[in-house]
């Protein structure tokens, strides 16, 4: 079977436009949360990270559309646009597209919101993505909670090793709304301060808003500087709760062993660990929990949410793309607001930007569900 790889990529962030912008940032300890006062959104201020409307509208405007889209879809053209273009592929029947989401274009549902109702279905949020850029065939929409975006990637390899298509691009993205943040508030999962995951202190999580793209191919002729190839992925669903993770890590610890088994390496043949990290109080043990029982307690370990929020469906992807180039630039980036551990098992949390030599990461995601879903990523150069 050949290997398959993650390429070409763009964030579109509170950072900027593309992927660089936010890896300079993330070196630095910089996180784009902010604190906002939006009452139509929320009563009370929140923090997160959004792409300023200014910004998105000029940027949106740069491709030189007539067509009216949301503000999801403006979001991943421009980012799905950049890695397109970066990358040369021609989109042919041999392409896929994979969008992935929880929510899409969920603010159509809201009164003041001038796109009709029925724009918040996923299959017209995949038919506009196909139409805008010409694929040739449908888009495939993967809304499984958070571990969307990992198993995005996954998801895209199988068709690769299948030989269903040789390239696949995948986009993922979601958006700050009212529905999503009167969701978590109700849950009172919301934190008023920036969040800090695995910390002692941690009080809750952030949303936040990216849209990020990367392409999946099996051509060693078609990689960044920055590329990996996807040595072992797998998901299990522990079925323990609608919103509860498992209190053993079951599904997560499956996962994890099971990618392992597929990479046919140990756990300590792994250099760092990207994990999910949301900074609720349940996540952040049951994870504790699972990586110790898979042998991962002394691995550097991350979660990048105090940069970016929480940003649901595209987190996986997002996440994989800065450990690609975390691995690129032999950097280990900091677990931003990490204080003490606060989770019954050991974990080594990374405190601070720290040069070391990489070759491969785990990255894991965990979701309302009992989803989880883990994939493993080694160094191509």
């Amino acid at each position: 079977m050949g290997k398959v790889y993650v390429s070409y990529n763009t964030i579109v962030s509170g950072y900027g436009l593309d992927s660089a912008s936010a890896v300079s940032q993330i070196e630095k300890g910089i996180s784009s949360l902010e604190l906002t006062n939006n009452k139509r959104i929320l009563p009370n201020p929140f923090y997160t990270s959004r792409v300023e409307d200014k910004t998105l509208e000029t940027a949106f405007g740069q491709l030189h559309s007539s067509e009216k889209m949301t503000r999801l879809e403006q979001l991943m053209a421009i980012s799905l646009s950049k890695t397109i273009k970066t990358s040369a592929i021609v989109l042919n029947e041999r392409v896929g597209l994979i969008i992935s989401t929880t929510k899409g274009n969920i603010d159509a549902l809201e009164n003041d919101n001038p796109f009709p109702e029925e724009r918040a279905y996923l299959s017209v949020l995949g038919k506009k993505l196909k139409s805008f850029f010409g694929f040739r065939n449908d888009a495939l929409v993967l809304s499984n909670a958070c571990v969307s975006g990992v198993l995005a990637i996954a998801v895209a390899k199988r068709f690769i090793e299948q030989s269903t298509y040789d390239h696949v691009f995948v986009v993922g993205g979601d958006l700050v709304t009212q529905f999503i943040l009167s969701g978590f508030n109700a849950f009172q999962a919301l934190s008023d301060v920036p969040c800090r995951p695995y910390c002692k202190t941690r009080t809750g999580i952030n949303i936040g808003e990216v849209a990020a793209s990367a392409l999946i191919t099996k051509d060693s002729m078609c990689l960044s500087e920055e590329a990996v190839e996807i040595i072992g992925e797998a998901s299990c669903n522990d079925a323990n709760h609608i919103s509860g993770p498992s209190r053993t890590g079951e599904g997560l610890y499956r996962s994890v062993e099971t990618a392992l088994n597929q990479a046919k390496i140990s756990a300590s043949d792994l250099d760092y660990v990207s994990g999910h990290g949301t900074a609720t109080q349940f996540n952040d043990e049951m994870e504790a929990i699972a990586f110790n029982r898979s042998g991962l307690q002394n691995t550097p370990m991350n979660s990048l949410k105090g940069y970016f929020g929480h940003t649901l469906g595209a987190s996986g992807l997002l996440e994989t793309i800065i450990g690609m180039y975390s691995l690129h630039s032999n950097t280990l980036f900091p677990n931003l607001g990490f204080q003490e551990l606060g989770v019954s098992k050991p974990l080594n949390i990374i405190e601070k930007t720290t040069p070391a030599t990489l070759r491969t990461f785990l990255k894991t995601a965990s979701g309302f569900g009992g989803c989880n879903t883990a994939a493993i990523f080694k160094k191509v150069w």
